[in-house]
């Protein structure tokens, strides 16, 4: 199949890009930064720069690809300015509205669209599957018009899922790298009393979700890409301290968090208990259900 995938060179984009490569399908990546080290090494990849927030020539051909993936997004690792925040919203929503807007008339092609599960909000301890409703913050908000400009693409006949990323773990990138230092320094602890939920999945699992989302032919609507088993940030730290043979007993504090972090900081202090209740549903099985396999899997 032809592959398109906005946001192919970042942590996730990068090894779902190698694995379809490898299963023989032809991928065209598209990233404001427009490299990779996968650049110019096999014929079946192609690479192109371009900002996406813009229209502009990376549309013309999205009408001859079988499946559009759609990653792009700048990270929310960052303190929230208001320029950064429009730079969050804008890289995830104006992206996905242009990839639809390039779609043509009755199309046939399968469109996987990002979105997290910041979607639902701080939602405290209650468990939330598919169904639940959307929050009301920052963060709630980009991911109720993230989503409206994908499920748009049905209007059009393409078929439309709606993945909603936990935190993803996995080595070399994601929120691990940033993580494991103050940890291996002996100064990781939990973020506030640690109580809020942490949702979380391994970058694996992640993988083997988007290629069994875009295999199975029926598969539409809202999917809660994170592992089975929630954990409060408290454990999350714990196990990492663990792990890593370091203690986990330095809280970074509430009061800290919100007077230099602003809105980020705020963020931090929440969280969503969320679970892949259709995922689990449809069949899908995870090879780490348990954050201490998946820790133990990145270092190890």
């Amino acid at each position: 199949m032809k592959i398109f995938i906005t946001g192919g060179t970042g942590f996730v984009g990068t090894r779902l890009t190698q694995r379809l490569l490898d299963r023989g399908h032809e991928v065209t990546v598209v990233s404001s930064s427009g490299k990779s080290h996968l650049q110019n090494s096999i014929s079946t990849f192609h690479n192109l720069q371009a900002n996406t927030t813009e229209k502009g020539s990376w549309q013309e051909d999205l009408g001859s690809y079988d499946v559009i993936i759609n990653l792009a997004g700048r990270s929310i690792f960052n303190y929230w300015s208001d320029s950064y925040k429009k730079t969050i919203y804008n890289s995830r929503v104006k992206t996905t509205q242009n990839v639809v807007d390039a779609l043509p008339p009755q199309t046939s092609a399968v469109l996987l669209s990002a979105s997290a599960v910041g979607y639902y909000g701080d939602s405290g301890d209650t468990e939330q599957d598919e169904s639940g409703s959307p929050g009301s913050d920052f963060l709630a908000k980009v991911g109720v018009d993230w989503e409206k400009e994908a499920l748009r693409a049905r209007e059009k006949g393409a078929r439309v899922a709606v993945m909603r990323f936990g935190i993803v773990l996995g080595e070399g990138g994601g929120a691990i790298e940033t993580m494991k230092t103050p940890f291996k320094l002996g100064m990781g602890g939990p973020i506030g009393d640690g109580s809020q939920y942490f949702s979380w999945i391994h970058v694996e699992d992640l993988i083997e979700a988007i290629l069994f989302l875009m295999d199975g032919g029926a598969l539409e609507g809202p999917f809660n890409c994170t592992a089975p088993e929630p954990v409060r940030q408290k454990e999350f730290a714990k196990e990492l301290g663990s792990v890593l043979h370091r203690p986990a007993i330095l809280p970074a504090p509430s009061f800290v968090l919100k007077t230099f972090g602003g809105d980020f900081g705020e963020m931090l202090l929440q969280g969503q208990k969320v679970v892949p209740k259709a995922l689990l549903d449809h069949g899908f099985t995870f090879r780490y259900p348990k954050i201490r396999q998946a820790l133990e899997a990145i270092f190890f």
